[in-house]
């Protein structure tokens, strides 16, 4: 922006352009998809530049905008999804926070944001956004069964397919809380790598993130996935579902940090013996497709936040 400009037209134009991502994002498929996680960047330049309130007020402008153009449920997934995250993105930026405690401000006002959406979407419209997700899941399921019985399958493996369904779906309902962190993290990463994009085209400064060889956790998640995993076993074995779900949750999510730690740890061994891109990348790819290599990977993640590998054994 041009320093004739002034900060209310300023403001203007980066609502309307927020908007038109926003009507983008709906109506155009597969382009949209992409042009979704540059729906926060606006926001967050505004916000950075004008303070918290100008980029909050803008949030609710844009709100308004997409609940007319579009629809309310399709403006609260856009507004809560990721225009608060570039609201949360600017501010903390304005504020000079460093790389990793943007990054937790984003993960944090994102996960909340979910949880907004949904109990708003529960109260005031109605709608339950899980039960519909896995009814979606369950007609898809039924379609593909049906399409497989006319083309001749064995009815047998059939109905053996359509006994697992269920179950499946029963914990896909109870990993909610888990698919929310999820949803929540693809979120602020998308709105993190968007603007580190866009922000130096714009003369505008965004710390980065140490190198991933460097990534590290609290040991706090040790714990949580020993106490998870055996809380997880106490809840089965005594038929309490409110501890299962709990434990199933608590012990996945720890895992799921520690498969980082430990792709960063080995991403810190490749850097200390000069391996190649190219056969990094095959073997991230082999740790990744492989389900056992895939939790040793994790449980060596979460040990090394206590015993910390790279400090003992890559001392120069």
């Amino acid at each position: 922006m041009g320093k004739s400009v002034t900060p209310t037209i300023e403001g203007g134009l980066l609502v309307a352009i927020t908007v038109i991502l926003g009507l983008v994002t709906v109506y155009v498929p597969i382009f949209g998809m992409f042009v979704e996680f540059f729906c926060a960047v606006p926001l967050a330049v505004l916000t950075a530049r004008q303070g918290f309130n100008k980029g909050l007020t803008a949030l609710v402008v844009t709100f308004i905008l997409l609940s007319m153009l579009i629809s309310p449920v399709l403006a609260i997934r856009l507004a809560f999804g990721f225009g608060i995250c570039g609201v949360a993105l600017g501010w903390s930026i304005r504020k000079n926070f460093g790389a990793v405690r943007i990054f937790f401000t984003l993960m944090v006002v994102s996960s909340a944001a979910q949880v907004a959406t949904l109990l708003l979407l529960i109260i005031v419209m109605d709608v339950n956004l899980i039960d519909t997700q896995i009814e979606v899941v369950r007609e898809s399921f039924a379609e593909s069964f049906a399409m497989y019985e006319s083309m001749g399958v064995d009815k047998t493996r059939i109905a053996e397919a359509k006994a697992q369904v269920e179950p499946a779906l029963q914990t896909l309902a109870l990993l909610m809380p888990t698919l929310i962190m999820f949803t929540a993290l693809i979120n602020a990463a998308t709105t993190w790598l968007a603007a580190h994009w866009i922000f130096p085209k714009l003369q505008m400064k965004i710390p980065t993130l140490p190198p991933f060889a460097e990534w590290r956790f609290p040991v706090l998640f040790l714990y949580t996935a020993i106490i998870g995993g055996l809380s997880m076993y106490w809840g089965f074995t005594r038929g309490w579902t409110e501890i299962q779900e709990i434990s199933l949750n608590l012990t996945i999510v720890s895992m799921l940090i520690g498969l980082i730690q430990g792709l960063a740890l080995m991403s810190a061994v490749f850097d200390r013996h000069n391996v190649s891109k190219l056969v990094r990348r095959l073997l991230y790819a082999i740790v990744i497709l492989n389900m056992f290599l895939l939790q040793l990977v994790a449980i060596t993640g979460l040990i090394d936040m206590l015993f910390d590998y790279r400090k003992r054994f890559f001392k120069d």
